[in-house]
């Protein structure tokens, strides 16, 4: 596994940024001038962290913490109500960490009226076409633990080309799984555009008694909007967000991808056992267990 891609793409980096930052505010307090040294070089660190983790907390928060990152600054330089500034970007960034820490919990959900899913995905899904010999991960999901699987997914798929689709199929499960948006991140999809299009297929795909679920994407550095998109737009529909460590620790590991995105066999068993330890759940009440 390639641990410093998984680390930055899956988001955790930010808390590494924020510890950083916590540390070199209260290692400034100190008079020696190692302490000072270690701390400016902290610093830079924690805030590079927090850079590249495209992580998409509120613009409130990232305003906030800015403010008392440059007020704490300058008490250091001026020497002046050192202490209170320093107890003031601790607490702040902390404030950020704690406002970001549930996206990185996974969310429970509730049990499934029948052993049924519907799949809406992109070529992570649907392999790299005819020439993949690969079994994909909803077939092996299928097959593992007796479920009726729709599966949607398409080569190329974003969220605007999968609106199209399901509104020409039809959706027949009462339980969804949405794993897009990779080619909008990756692809000539604007934030804006890409907002308007997620906003339409969670309209469609979300009714009266459907559970939907959507992995959240891994984010390059400096892609923050995206991730704030997708996530605005889970909490208007009501979607639980698979947390984006769960494909970034898939992705990651050389043996899952062909070509770093698309899955192999080995990618696509990962990816089958990280959905059902996601929604496994939701089958495995009122005496719908697993059939394994």
């Amino acid at each position: 596994m390639n641990h410093l891609i998984h680390h930055i793409a899956s988001g955790q980096v930010f808390f590494t940024g924020v510890a950083l930052l916590a540390f070199a505010a209260l290692l400034s307090t100190g008079k020696k001038g190692i302490a000072k040294r270690i701390a400016f070089w902290a610093f830079l660190s924690g805030v590079a962290a927090v850079g590249v983790s495209s992580t998409p907390i509120p613009y409130w928060c990232y305003a906030i913490a800015g403010l008392a990152t440059v007020c704490w600054m300058l008490s250091v330089w001026f020497d002046k109500h050192r202490w209170f500034w320093t107890m003031a970007v601790v607490a702040v960034w902390c404030m950020a960490a704690a406002i970001e820490l549930p996206y990185h919990i996974v969310t429970t959900i509730a049990s499934s009226p029948s052993r049924s899913i519907t799949i809406i995905g992109d070529s992570i899904t649907a392999g790299m076409g005819a020439d993949d010999e690969s079994e994909r991960w909803p077939a092996i999901l299928a097959r593992e633990h007796g479920l009726k699987i729709q599966n949607l997914s398409h080569v190329g798929e974003t969220a605007a080309s999968a609106l199209k689709r399901v509104e020409g199929r039809g959706i027949a499960a009462p339980l969804v799984v949405l794993e897009i948006g990779g080619n909008d991140l990756l692809g000539s999809t604007s934030s804006a555009q890409f907002a308007r299009d997620l906003d339409s297929l969670l309209d469609y795909v979300c009714r009266p008694g459907r559970q939907v679920v959507m992995f959240e994407l891994p984010l390059p550095p400096f892609h923050n909007e995206y991730g704030r998109v997708q996530r605005e737009s889970a909490a208007k529909h009501n979607v639980a967000l698979i947390p984006k460590r769960v494909l970034m620790s898939i992705l990651s590991r050389s043996d899952s991808t062909l070509d770093t995105i698309h899955l192999s066999q080995t990618g696509h068993r990962r990816m089958a056992a990280a959905v059902w330890r996601h929604i496994g759940a939701a089958f495995q009440q009122n005496g719908r267990g697993d059939h394994n």
